[in-house]
């Protein structure tokens, strides 16, 4: 389900600013054309393999999927769907039993789809407390399983010249919450866009885009570091972990390349795609890895992740 390009952005044209200045970033681009690897080991192709596969799930393992086309998940998370109503389409019907797509009031806009093989115990597009639901619709699905909740987003962009800030620190607000009564009940997998980059190692160049370009500025990142670790004020808050960056804590890795400027022969990408989960179920975490080739339908590829299936399932 590919989306429409993107018209140039903040965060594109300050990647492409900064990396046009850096005599070493040309001779990184020149190294990657020769090899078709970036300087950070991540692929450069523009359009998707002929060959695709991947390696076998783990035995009693669920994986699960986000913004994923042509992998045969359990739970798959669908954004930036831009749909205007539910879709009809045989493949996802006939392989995803359950679904739920949240819709935007705006046309063509927005939109999430959480889609599974597991019938949830309930389901939910809302994100209480928020004070204007038109801003929460298309960008939130909750799934109840026995032994977790799966939060699928489609977080709210901070806009060009962070027109939007001011709604986006709302949406984090309110999610914090959320996500934290969730978690007093049951374990939480959160999934999708999470649209933040939450340190320096998840984009290409920091220094140009920091605290001016949506994604990578002051209040987003501390929103985001908070999530993963409250204050001791709040007492009885849980911590988070973000898998891939547990797993692969030094790798350089991203999840987003613009279609602009050349962005992914450069190597010139954000990483804000990902798997969070509550810190007490971190061990039953099987793998977690960027399906870095899968480029070219899509300006985001795909991340995927599995976890031991009795937790989704609550099987003893």
């Amino acid at each position: 389900m590919p989306p429409k390009r993107k018209v140039a952005t903040a965060e594109s044209l300050s990647d492409v600013e900064e990396s046009s200045q850096s005599q070493s970033a040309t001779k990184k681009a020149k190294a990657a054309s020769d090899t078709g690897l970036a300087a950070n080991g991540q692929p450069t192709n523009k359009v998707l393999p002929v060959h695709i596969s991947f390696p076998p799930r783990t035995e009693g393992a669920l994986r699960l999927a986000t913004w994923n086309i042509s992998e045969d998940p359990d739970i798959l998370v669908l954004t930036e769907t831009k749909v205007n109503s539910s879709p009809q389409d045989g493949i996802l019907d006939s392989r995803f039993n359950h679904r739920k797509w949240a819709i935007s009031d705006k046309k063509s806009y927005s939109g999430t789809a959480l889609l599974s093989k597991h019938k949830p115990i309930t389901v939910s597009t809302d994100l209480p407390g928020h004070p204007d639901p038109t801003h929460v619709k298309g960008r939130i699905i909750t799934f109840e399983f026995r032994g977790c909740y799966i939060v699928a987003t489609y977080v709210t962009n901070a806009g060009q010249g962070l027109k939007t800030l001011s709604e986006k620190n709302t949406w984090n607000q309110h999610f914090t919450t959320y996500i934290r009564d969730l978690d007093k009940k049951k374990p939480v997998i959160w999934m999708g866009d999470l649209n933040v980059a939450p340190t320096a190692k998840d984009l290409a160049n920091p220094k140009s885009n920091w605290n001016k370009t949506p994604g990578y500025t002051k209040n987003e990142t501390e929103a985001f570091e908070r999530i993963l670790n409250p204050a001791e004020s709040e007492q009885g808050a849980g911590k988070f972990v973000d898998v891939w960056r547990h797993m692969h804590p030094d790798d350089q890795h991203y999840t987003y390349f613009s279609y602009r400027f050349n962005c992914r022969s450069k190597g010139i990408g954000w990483r804000l795609d990902m798997f969070v989960v509550s810190e007490r179920i971190l061990e039953k975490v099987k793998m977690c890895e960027i399906r870095s080739e899968i480029y070219g339908a899509s300006d985001h590829v795909p991340v995927v992740m599995e976890i031991e299936d009795e937790l989704v399932m609550g099987m003893s």
